[in-house]
């Protein structure tokens, strides 16, 4: 015999206006613990300014063109995804300056006693883009989503089982979000603090992964992709537009925010015919960090007569890993004597003096920049010709061949493949290549598209990936080096790190409660990886460069953060959308170019978040 409960909810269902209205403490289910704290969080410090204007269409550039627009799968973990994610807000983010917690999706949230579990009030009035209302279910279904097989997505698979565990309806606007681990509250917001997925859009099959390759899916962000760009502009250009009855804009903290009408973004794979375009006036803004760009092209009438403006401001927070990526599952950089001899074979050094004029910095070890996480004893290997030599000669490659390349007793020659994907980076690559023939190594450059190196990366094809990943909260450790990733496709340990010891401390960080324990696992996972020797550090740049036309308009204030997410990013959440576009300026600028009148040049030096990394 059903139960009265049974029979109440099976009764409501066939009376959905009326199911819509209870909540499910009504229906006695999952009623919310007593004594519950609810907190609001503080925008802080907002960043839009009042001398803003709406309208006109701001132009960037991508390398190439996405594989997929997918944002989980095969193939979508490109340098565009960034795009599509961006406008998919998540419950909370984080005050890019005090590291605070900021509502986004959510307007409260209340912590359980368990350490896991936090408790989610959602905004009522956001809407996803085709207008209809983000509820609970959304959530719910967001986990769904993330668990399927259908998606093909392993880590996604993993990691929506593992680390997070449960998220609860109480009503159409009240969830609980319940993490594998306990953690401190800050990072457990960020665990938990997840998006939802559009139920209502989404058909989760067997054929799922190709029906979605070119679907624009429902997002909550100020902009969307236009289905125009994707019939029209595929191979071309991707374009976003503004929406007009966006719910965002009626909360302050997002005020005077995200101004441009359309964002569109053209292909332009080769970046010397970019940098023309923008000084063509087709492109609004351009990245200068590359020192080539910033001392010699940023020159000239077009700056000296300040039509294009420079700014160069720092950021103090984590930096990106950028460096050299080994493959420990090919049969020769699998053994650490030949990891090691290759690390002093690189004269980085060199290689940062003779090509990008000694502008960056080197950095220490894959994970610099995270405070008391980061283990700032660990630093680089040197250029030693000497330690080359003693630990290639241990890995019996003694001899050399006619042209300088060593050789084992099996006539196996020491030389690897370097796969990139930016022509930028050629030259770097050269210097490299010709200081390493030095030690006896031999360095094959393969250039490929962005799309295609990343994807050779993701599926363990390569030997060394020249490459770098952006940057978490807190350091991230099993996607990168935990053997469960290792060997499989489609996933971030591209060094195939498989190590027991390793293994072990990255689960034991994971589950860690106490902050003291684990910063200090941290640092020795740290030491580990540094003595594994399959990942190279290169470089850092701890600051932006960039160009932008005059018609182009920051605030006068407070437009640079400690963690760089300001100046001219678009869709973040807490401090994108600043800029905007003074369209009466760019019309006076055009005819302004044609009567060769002169304005006062502009380089602004923003040094308020210099930082000092210590060691």
């Amino acid at each position: 015999m059903r139960s009265a409960l049974t029979t109440l909810v099976a009764g409501l269902l066939l009376q959905p206006a009326m199911a819509l209205t209870l909540s499910y403490d009504a229906l006695g289910l999952n009623a919310l613990p007593d004594g519950l704290v609810w907190e609001q969080g503080d925008p802080g410090q907002t960043f839009g300014s009042s001398e803003a204007t709406r309208g006109g269409t701001y132009r960037a550039t991508i390398p190439s063109y996405p594989l997929t627009l997918r944002t989980v799968g095969p193939d979508s973990n490109g340098a565009t995804r960034g795009i599509v994610l961006d406008n998919q807000y998540a419950l909370t983010s984080l005050h890019p300056n005090s590291e605070t917690i900021v509502p986004v999706l959510a307007d409260s949230w209340a912590y359980d006693d368990d350490g896991k579990t936090v408790y989610f009030k959602l905004r009522p009035e956001v809407r996803w883009s085709d207008g209809q209302p983000v509820t609970a279910d959304d959530y719910v279904f967001a986990i769904e989503f993330m668990r399927s097989e259908f998606i093909v997505a392993p880590w996604y698979n993993n990691y929506y089982s593992e680390q997070i565990t449960d998220v609860r309806k109480y009503d159409d606007h009240t969830i609980a979000v319940t993490a594998g681990v306990k953690k401190p509250k800050v990072d457990l917001q960020l665990s938990v603090g997840i998006s939802p997925r559009a139920q209502h859009f989404h058909n989760l099959t067997e054929s799922w992964v190709t029906d979605n390759n070119w679907v624009i899916e429902p997002n909550t962000g100020p902009y969307q992709l236009t289905q125009e760009s994707v019939r029209r502009g595929k191979g071309k250009y991707l374009e976003l537009e503004r929406k007009s009855d966006w719910w965002g804009d009626a909360l302050p903290q997002f005020a005077n925010r995200f101004n441009v009408n359309k964002v569109r973004y053209t292909v332009i794979r080769d970046p010397n015919i970019a940098y023309r375009t923008f000084e063509k006036g087709d492109l609004d803004t351009f990245g200068l960090v590359l020192p080539e760009l910033w001392h010699q092209k940023a020159t000239g009438p077009l700056y000296d007569h300040g039509y294009i403006h420079r700014l160069k401001a720092y950021d103090d927070t984590r930096q990106p890993s950028y460096g050299m990526f080994m493959n420990q599952g090919h049969p020769l950089l699998g053994d650490r004597d030949i990891r090691l001899g290759i690390h002093h074979s690189m004269n980085l050094d060199k290689m940062i003096e003779q090509v990008l004029r000694g502008d960056y910095e080197r950095l220490p070890q894959h994970y610099t920049g995270y405070g008391d996480y980061s283990d700032n004893s660990i630093s680089y290997r040197p250029f030693d010709l000497g330690l080359a030599d003693e630990y290639f000669s241990r890995a019996g490659f003694v001899e050399r061949g006619g042209d300088g390349i060593r050789v084992n007793p099996e006539g196996t020659r020491l030389s690897f493949e370097v796969s990139y994907g930016t022509p930028a980076h050629t030259d770097r690559l050269v210097v490299l290549k010709e200081e390493a023939k030095k030690a006896g190594l031999e360095l094959e450059l393969k250039l490929l598209d962005s799309q295609n190196a990343f994807k050779l990366l993701l599926e363990k094809r390569h030997q060394i990936g020249w490459s770098g990943w952006s940057t978490g909260f807190r350091p991230a450790y099993r996607e990168h080096y935990h053997s469960d990733n290792a060997n499989k496709p489609q996933n971030n340990n591209i060094t195939n790190m498989a190590v027991p010891a390793i293994d072990a401390l990255i689960d034991q960080y994971r589950i860690e409660e106490n902050v003291d324990t684990k910063k200090s696992l941290s640092k020795q996972i740290q030491g580990l990886l540094y003595e594994q020797a399959a990942y190279i550090p290169t470089y850092m740049v701890p600051y932006t460069r960039l160009g932008y036309w005059r018609w182009m308009k920051l605030p006068a204030d407070n437009f640079s953060t400690k963690t760089g997410s300001g100046l001219f990013s678009l869709f973040d959440s807490v401090a994108g959308g600043l800029f905007w576009l003074d369209t009466g300026l760019k019309r006076e600028t055009r005819s302004a170019l044609k009567d060769d009148a002169v304005f006062e040049p502009v380089l602004i030096i923003d040094e308020t978040w210099k930082p000092n990394f210590g060691g």
